[in-house]
């Protein structure tokens, strides 16, 4: 019997590779990879759904599952997860010391209701106190200025947002001075350029980001995996064997990130950092799965449709093939 074969757009991410070089296989199917950036991906699936199965934003996949629009089913892989008090940048010569120095502020992005920006909000607002409504948003392209907002936004009374000049990106408005920060899963180029005047908002991003996950237990999740509604429908073994497969795939990727007699990734002390990230969030750090990360889901939900985003509270199972819910044990 021969094979499915199957469109599968994903990042070019180390978690991949044993998939993608053909170390790990997927029962039953001939995959087609495609390694394409993530605003490619989810501009391609969510305007034309032109991939079988695909990296999918977990913000713009909500949007559409609770308005019952969306052609994916996910299934609880989590290709991209990230802690995000690295996507905030600010002024350094506008009094911004500390989060709540953002109340009053404004403060560019590149979509309002990309996921990460609801993880960086949700972490404002949750540890100190500062909401949507105390920011003025100002919504346009990093460095293109014809990029625009994926989803149709209904955003709650109080929350102002404002496209930015015409032929303007957030990166040049904040490294002329006219707006105050910039958030988003991307440094702006002026910050990775060395701007004298643009800085991180919190000095140290990554001792805050270990200090907020001993205290909330999130490891925010960025991405999810969707496999096309009529595909999963025709082939209901399908699911079962994507989680299958993807999971293996990380588990060799992590296999060989442990094995630093001769590094496999271009970073010193690379064994130093995987050492401190299993003492702080144990030995399977990156979680596939729904029972292990349903407590992360159900927070981003909560706060997803809080801020207006999603029309409907969805419950965490909502999001996923009910085949991928559980799988067997040996």
């Amino acid at each position: 019997m021969s094979k499915l074969q199957l469109s599968i757009a994903v990042g070019n991410y180390d978690r991949m590779r044993p998939l993608i070089d053909g170390d790990v296989q997927i029962d039953g199917v001939d995959p087609v990879f495609m390694l394409q950036d993530p605003e490619e991906i989810f501009f391609r699936a969510f305007r034309h759904a032109d991939y079988d199965i695909c990296e999918l934003s977990l913000s713009s996949y909500s949007v559409k599952t609770a308005a019952g629009t969306s052609p994916y089913i996910a299934v609880p892989v989590f290709p991209s997860r990230a802690f995000r008090h690295s996507s905030i940048y600010v002024r350094a010569d506008r009094g911004i010391d500390r989060p709540e120095d953002l109340k009053g502020k404004r403060i560019g992005v590149p979509e309002y209701q990309l996921t990460a920006n609801v993880w960086a909000r949700l972490l404002l607002e949750e540890e100190y106190g500062v909401m949507a409504s105390d920011i003025r948003w100002v919504r346009g392209g990093y460095e293109d200025p014809t990029r625009v907002e994926k989803i149709a936004l209904k955003l709650p009374e109080g929350v102002v947002l404002a496209n930015a000049p015409e032929g303007q990106t957030i990166s040049n408005l904040l490294a002329d001075g006219e707006i105050d920060g910039v958030i988003g899963p991307r440094a702006p180029s002026c910050f990775e350029r060395g701007h004298p005047l643009v800085k991180y908002l919190f000095e140290d991003p990554q001792k805050s980001a270990a200090d907020w996950y001993e205290r909330r237990k999130l490891f925010p999740i960025m991405h999810t995996l969707g496999i096309r509604r009529t595909l999963a429908d025709q082939h209901p073994w399908l699911p079962g064997a994507i989680v299958k497969a993807f999971e293996r795939s990380k588990e060799v990727a992590l296999a060989r990130l442990s094995d630093t007699s001769a590094t496999k990734v271009t970073l010193p002390f690379i064994e130093d950092q995987l050492r401190n990230a299993r003492r702080l969030m144990g030995h399977d750090f990156w979680s596939y799965g729904f029972a292990q990360n349903e407590h992360v889901i159900d927070r981003f939900l909560a706060q997803h449709h809080a801020e207006g985003l999603s029309s409907r509270r969805l419950a965490p199972a909502e999001l996923f093939h009910p085949a991928s819910l559980e799988s067997f044990k040996i």
